[in-house]
């Protein structure tokens, strides 16, 4: 957004402020009803808009609480699917039961990495869902994707995730900048993860405005890693040294996520030869006109590979490309994962025994 764009648009922002500052004063007054469920709750969130590579980490927490022996369930909104009020369970921990037109992409996306391992429902009703899944799904352990804003829910772990390639955007509230909240109210939480830890040189310094608001939090680094890449085709090329082969090759990438600019930087990094890439708004349900366009300007480009994410995966398979496209799977690493073990454990072990 240029300069002129965020002066016009900071008395929005104000407002959106003062209207999320009484929100959090009713809930911590009172007036407004925090729901225990019964079971223990970890909240996965931010402060700001787009990704901040929550994802891997929800996906982390829940393959930790399923290897302890709890019965995950993943509550999320379920962004850009068509009917955003609508339940949809997405996996009962055993079966995948939607696709990502009903669940949402992320949605979708855990659902499979997770297959066995946790249950996932999207659903912008938290509390309710909260309850189907205790009681239809016996989930003893939930879940709250995107959840830091999601005051109606009270939980037992509160994390935060916080991009280091773009902590707090312009510093400025919605719509004038990409804060949810002021970047103060992280002192709400219990820790922050920074994600993208390795992509930034001033990884101290916010490390130090972070303990500037809130002393004491603790803090864990973390980064991105490759796991595999696939061909987005199981039929289709599938040999053990395709990575290899594929960063020898001019190759293009595509996708539609919250931060763009980091996939195209771990890509670059990890020795892929970009020549070309596009991006679309978060959770953009891509159409056979977009591909096609899209490899025409990739051909021009001398691109003989197409690279895109798995959340873009799932909503990529029905549609057709005249050049191999592969998958790019990624994993979180933790520093100190332990520590952040022991405070995923001390919350599990403690529950309400209230009821939503």
């Amino acid at each position: 957004m240029n300069r002129a764009g965020t002066i016009a648009l900071a008395p929005l922002g104000t407002l959106y402020g003062a209207v999320m500052k009484a929100r959090r004063a009713l809930y911590q007054r009172g007036l407004l009803k925090v729901h225990q469920p019964g079971v223990p709750v970890i909240s996965v969130g931010n402060i700001t808009t787009g990704g901040t590579g929550k994802t891997p980490l929800v996906e982390w927490i829940a393959n930790e609480a399923a290897s302890r022996k709890r019965r995950v369930c993943i509550l999320t909104r379920g962004y850009g699917r068509p009917g955003p009020g609508d339940r949809v369970i997405v996996s009962d921990a055993t079966e995948v039961l939607s696709d990502a037109k009903r669940a949402g992409d992320e949605a979708l996306l855990l659902a499979e990495h997770l297959r066995g391992r946790a249950a996932v429902i999207s659903d912008a009703d938290r509390v309710s869902a909260a309850r189907w899944a205790i009681a239809g799904l016996q989930s003893d352990l939930l879940v709250l994707d995107d959840g830091f804003q999601h005051l109606r829910v009270a939980r037992n772990l509160d994390i935060v995730t916080i991009d280091a390639m773009n902590p707090a955007g312009n510093g400025r509230l919605l719509p004038a900048g990409i804060l949810r909240e002021p970047f103060s109210q992280i002192a709400r939480a219990d820790c922050v993860v920074i994600t993208r830890a390795d992509f930034t040189d001033n990884i101290e310094n916010l490390e130090k405005e972070i303990e500037s608001v809130a002393a004491g939090l603790p803090i864990f680094r973390s980064r991105m890693k490759p796991s595999r890449l696939r061909s987005i085709n199981p039929d289709g090329e599938a040999t053990a040294d395709i990575d290899e082969v594929i960063k020898t090759r001019p190759a293009a990438a595509i996708c539609a996520i919250g931060n763009p600019q980091s996939f195209f930087a771990q890509l670059r990094r990890d020795g892929y030869r970009l020549c070309h890439t596009r991006s679309f708004r978060d959770h953009h349900n891509f159409t056979q006109n977009d591909i096609d366009q899209f490899i025409r300007e990739a051909r021009l480009h001398g691109a003989e590979a197409i690279l895109t994410t798995a959340k873009d995966e799932v909503k990529l398979r029905a549609i057709e490309f005249d050049l191999p496209c592969y998958v790019n799977d990624i994993t979180i690493e933790i520093d100190d994962p332990a520590k952040l073990r022991d405070m995923l454990k001390q919350a599990i072990g403690i529950a309400s025994s209230a009821s939503v």
